[in-house]
C-alpha cells in the first residue's frame, strides 16, 4: 500500500530537479539518479556509487531506460550528504525537468558493426549540452542518442535527436564479373545489392549505409564514399510515438553534428511552445523548414 508523505510539496519539487525521485512506497525516501555521461563509468565511480548506495539508500540500485544509475530508497535527510559523497568522486545527480537529459550510445566504439566513436562523440554531447545547458529552460525534455550503425540498438530515431553511425558505399560496376556467389550480396543484411541479369543491381533508395558491402568484392567492385554520420530530428516514445526523420546530408565531420545538435535545441528554445515535444516542434512548423534552419550557416 501507497504511504502518505508528510514532506511539504515545495521540498518533493526541489530534489526532483536534483535527479531524486519520490519512492512511492515509502513516507519520506527517494530514488537518486547519478548521471553516467553515456553509460560508460569507471571501476573506482561504480565503486564509489556502491557505496553510496550502502551508505545512503537501501544498497539497491538500479539502471535506468537512458543509463543513469538510480540508487534506491534514499531518505530525504540523507539526499545533501549522499550528492557531496559522490561529487568527491567528481559524480552527479540529475537527468530530470524541462531541459537537456542524459546522452545514451550503443557500444559502437567497441562493436564489430560500429562506424563511429560513439563513446567519444556522445561524452562531447554530454559535456557540451548536457552539462553546458543546464541551466537553460526548454518547452519539455530533451533526448539525444548516438547509435553507432544502422543496427539502432539504442534507438536513436526515437530521440528527440538521434546520430547514426553510416558508411555510404561507392560502385564501379565495370569491375562486375557477375560472380554466380556474388560477395556483396551475400554481405548485404537488408538485400538492397543482389545479383540481377548477371551483373550486380544496387537499389541506393532503399539502402541504409551499414557498410557491409564495403571492401566485401575481390575483385573490388564496392568500395567507401564516405563515412560519418546522420542526424534524425523529431523522434519521441511515450503516451505518444514518432519516428525521427533524417536530415539529407551524411555530416563528415564531427563539429557539424554538434552544431546541428546547437541549432536544434536553440530552435526547440526559443520557438518550440511550452509543453510541447521536440516532435511536434517539427510538425507544426514544418520538417523542411526545421531542416533549412539547422543547415544554414
Amino acid at each position: 500500500m501507497n504511504t502518505t508523505t508528510t514532506l511539504a510539496t515545495e521540498d518533493i519539487r526541489r530534489v526532483k530537479a536534483l535527479g531524486f525521485l519520490q519512492d512511492k512506497t515509502t513516507a519520506d525516501c527517494f530514488n537518486g539518479r547519478v548521471i553516467t555521461r553515456n553509460g560508460k563509468i569507471t571501476a573506482e565511480e561504480m565503486t564509489a556509487i556502491a557505496e553510496a548506495a550502502r551508505r545512503f539508500g537501501s544498497g539497491e540500485i538500479a539502471m535506468t531506460t537512458r543509463l543513469t544509475c538510480e540508487i534506491q530508497r534514499v531518505p530525504y535527510d540523507s539526499i545533501e550528504p549522499l550528492r557531496a559523497f559522490l561529487a568527491d568522486y567528481g559524480l552527479m545527480t540529475g537527468g530530470t525537468g524541462a531541459r537537456v537529459r542524459p546522452v545514451v550510445c550503443c557500444k559502437g566504439t567497441t562493436c564489430q558493426y560500429g562506424l563511429v566513436d560513439a563513446y567519444a562523440l556522445s561524452r562531447e554531447i554530454h559535456d557540451r549540452f548536457f552539462v553546458g545547458w543546464r541551466d537553460q529552460k526548454l518547452p519539455h525534455k530533451f533526448k539525444i542518442a548516438v547509435g553507432g550503425c544502422p543496427n539502432n540498438c539504442v534507438k536513436p530515431d526515437l530521440n528527440d535527436i538521434g546520430i547514426v553511425g553510416q558508411r555510404v558505399p561507392a560502385h564501379d560496376m565495370d569491375k562486375c564479373r557477375g560472380c554466380k556467389l556474388c560477395q556483396i550480396q551475400k554481405a548485404c543484411p537488408i538485400g538492397v545489392s543482389y545479383l540481377g541479369d548477371g551483373k550486380l543491381v544496387y537499389d541506393s533508395e532503399r539502402c541504409n549505409y551499414c557498410g557491409r558491402c564495403v571492401e566485401r568484392c575481390p575483385f573490388g567492385v564496392v568500395s567507401a564514399e564516405k563515412q560519418g554520420c546522420r542526424v534524425y530530428i523529431g523522434g519521441r516514445w511515450g503516451k505518444h510515438t514518432a519516428t525521427g526523420r533524417p536530415l539529407a546530408p551524411v555530416f563528415t565531420d564531427k563539429d557539424e553534428v554538434l552544431a546541428v545538435i546547437e541549432r536544434a535545441l536553440t530552435l526547440f528554445r526559443d520557438q518550440g511552445e511550452a509543453g510541447e515535444r521536440f516532435s511536434d516542434t517539427v510538425a507544426r512548423l514544418g520538417f523542411d523548414t526545421v531542416q533549412a534552419q539547422l543547415l544554414a550557416h
